[in-house]
């Protein structure tokens, strides 16, 4: 039985990031989840690994935040 892949360390890295994102934007996961026009729960199981979150859905998380997708995932490297 191998490590799902929410847990595996690069997607523990993005999932890092995409929390220091929304910090550094100063919303707590109730107002990014309003921006995004999401439940609460839907951030909350993004940061905490236990949802995944597609390429549409990470786009649309940076735009909220503020930061250039292109960049958010250099910072992931």
């Amino acid at each position: 039985m191998g490590t799902s892949p929410q847990h595996n360390p690069s997607y523990r890295r993005l999932r890092a990031q995409l929390k220091a994102m929304r910090s550094e934007a100063e919303l707590t996961q109730r107002a990014l989840a309003a921006r995004l026009k999401k439940p609460h729960s839907f951030v909350a199981k993004v940061e905490h690994g236990d949802r995944r979150i597609d390429p549409v859905e990470f786009v649309r998380w940076c735009k909220a935040c503020r930061v250039d997708p292109s960049e958010a995932i250099r910072r992931v490297k």
